[in-house]
């Protein structure tokens, strides 16, 4: 179940003392999510569908009354909760942009000579700067996600172009 979702935030704080929670919202696009109908909390490893009853956007912070949550006690038992959304509720993004989940399994190529440097296994986003973590001659090579070294990103063929600097690759070769 939680493999056909994915992750929109986490339940950082309670409001009020009538069963309102702020929910962070983990995305450069707020405004998509701020009338969401449900979602899923993922709570003792099962993912738990709540209902939303009203909702306030405030930057990337939603203030959220879930139905059947109506008491500052009942919502304390949410705080640090990781919300998720069905994979469907994505929004379509623009030409060239994409998710970081769907990149995985794209082949990595040197934009200049067209090499191939090898098979992004995932981005991990867990520290201020999203990395590519591709797999590269038996090595696990990291490189920033940044549009400086993205030339291009072909979903038809599951490819991403990359204007590397010099001798980046080269730190991974010892």
């Amino acid at each position: 179940m939680k493999e056909d979702c994915f992750y929109i935030g986490k339940i950082v704080k309670k409001h009020g003392f009538k069963g309102e929670v702020v929910l962070r919202l983990d995305t450069d696009i707020p405004e998509a999510y701020q009338d969401m109908e449900s979602l899923f909390l993922q709570r003792a490893g099962a993912m738990i569908p709540f209902f939303i009853q009203r909702s306030s956007l405030s930057g990337v912070f939603l203030r959220v009354k879930f139905e059947g949550v109506d008491t500052e006690a009942e919502a304390e038992h949410l705080l640090r909760c990781e919300a998720y959304l069905p994979m469907d509720c994505l929004p379509e993004l623009d030409e060239g942009q994409f998710y970081y989940h769907e990149v995985a399994g794209y082949r990595a190529v040197e934009a200049a000579s067209g090499a191939e440097i090898g098979l992004i296994q995932r981005v991990d986003d867990r520290s201020p700067q999203a990395l590519f973590v591709i797999e590269h001659q038996g090595r696990e090579v990291l490189v920033p996600v940044v549009d400086d070294f993205i030339e291009k990103v072909d979903k038809k063929n599951r490819e991403i172009r990359l204007r590397l600097p010099e001798g980046l690759l080269d730190l991974y070769k010892q």
